[in-house]
């Protein structure tokens, strides 16, 4: 079981079922329970938030999308907090700069938890009387909390990673077993469909569900390893042009990059840093915290490419074995389906604004809720960035 892989049962709302919605919110407070105040606090770069920041919002969100318009009477908790804690919905007014996240002093931990506490007793009257409209907006808080979760691993191994003591989160866990010879799935191709359009939850991103054509093509059957990630930096796939897009090649000549991001070379041995602290480089484990500048680069220097979008989830939809544990770079730029339209209102402000100059993430990772790892669905990331849990699995034309 990874970290954060939970949240896998069932509630009814119309029946006024809490169950859900309280192991979500404790899900969240219980990964915080394992920080001190310090470490809440601090922001480590302006891609990542405090700790303190994640339970905020997600405070925020409940208050602001469902407590405020749906349940008589509801008291706001703390005016200020609305401009502190917004993300990036326009709609809802002016917001406190991304970057500067971490010099929120007030409020403390102490009060942000209050405040939570707050949240939860109102949603408690609110969620037995939520219409089917209401419905969808719980099923949209509860999904956003969840990724919020998956973030706040994101960060703190971020922030954990500029300490000298190199704290771990939690428990190592063990070695990756022997891996065989990488071997490749063909698929015929054709006329299929992709997208969301079953029973069940899912993001506006993920619909509607469309026909694409593919060509044929094949995906390997496991994610590219530690070990042969190694064998690529020996071969000077750093130091080649060639391999890389012009993009990717200018941050490698800025940034310096030599490894993944976590990877530390100590008397003359490879180690990398995790959520459980720096350990000596697992050759058998998956390579993360790489870009898709890197993956696009191996996959040249491998003699392959990264799936397209839409051949990662064709296969998906008929092999779950391609679920996890890592998101999984695809070559398709973060764009809506056809079809697509965004939902009115700073709701709709959620996904489709964000559909411009990012790269789509397919499968889900160790650190994903259960709920969040399906075909469908689309993480997305800008090109150079390297500090979610992310892999590479390599595909071919057949």
């Amino acid at each position: 079981m990874g970290i954060g892989r939970r949240h896998e049962e069932a509630f009814d709302l119309r029946t006024g079922d809490l169950g859900r919605y309280r192991r979500v919110r404790a899900a969240s407070e219980g990964l915080a329970g394992r920080l001190s105040a310090e470490e809440m606090q601090a922001q480590s770069m302006p891609d990542a938030s405090p700790v303190k920041w994640h339970l905020a919002h997600t405070a925020w969100f409940f208050e602001t999308f469902l407590l405020g318009p749906r349940l008589d009477g509801y008291r706001v908790f703390d005016e200020r907090f609305g401009y502190l804690f917004n993300s990036y919905y326009e709609a809802v007014g002016p917001r406190h700069p991304r970057a500067e996240r971490g010099l929120i002093a007030r409020p403390t931990v102490a009060e942000v938890l209050v405040w939570r506490a707050h949240v939860d007793e109102a949603m408690e009257r609110l969620i037995p009387q939520l219409d089917e409209a209401g419905q969808a907006l719980l099923e949209l808080g509860l999904a956003h909390e969840e990724q919020h979760q998956e973030l706040i691993l994101m960060d703190v191994l971020h922030l954990f990673s500029r300490s000298e003591m190199k704290p771990f989160f939690a428990e190592a866990p063990k070695g990756a077993a022997a891996v065989g010879a990488m071997s490749f799935t063909h698929h015929a191709g054709g006329v299929v469909e992709i997208g969301h359009g079953g029973e069940g939850f899912a993001f506006d991103n993920e619909q509607p569900r469309h026909r694409v054509y593919l060509q044929p093509y094949a995906l390997a059957d496991r994610l590219v390893t530690n070990g042969e990630w190694l064998e690529f930096i020996e071969e000077g796939g750093y130091a080649n042009a060639e391999l890389w897009l012009a993009d990717g090649w200018a941050l490698v000549k800025a940034e310096g990059w030599q490894a993944p991001l976590y990877w530390e070379k100590r008397d003359g041995e490879w180690w990398a840093f995790g959520l459980h602290g720096m350990r000596p480089l697992d050759l058998n484990a998956p390579v993360s915290h790489v870009s898709y500048h890197e993956a696009d680069a191996f996959a040249a220097w491998a003699g392959k490419r990264l799936p397209t979008e839409a051949e990662w989830e064709h296969a998906a939809q008929s092999d779950e074995r391609l679920l996890g544990p890592l998101w999984q770079w695809t070559r398709s730029a973060y764009l809506p389906h056809p079809g697509f339209r965004a939902g009115a209102g700073a709701v709709g402000e959620y996904n489709g604004k964000f559909m411009v100059n990012q790269m789509v993430l397919k499968g889900g990772s160790h650190a994903s809720p259960a709920g969040h790892v399906r075909a469908s669905y689309r993480n997305f990331f800008y090109p150079h960035q390297r500090w979610m849990f992310s892999g590479v699995r390599l595909a071919a034309d057949a």
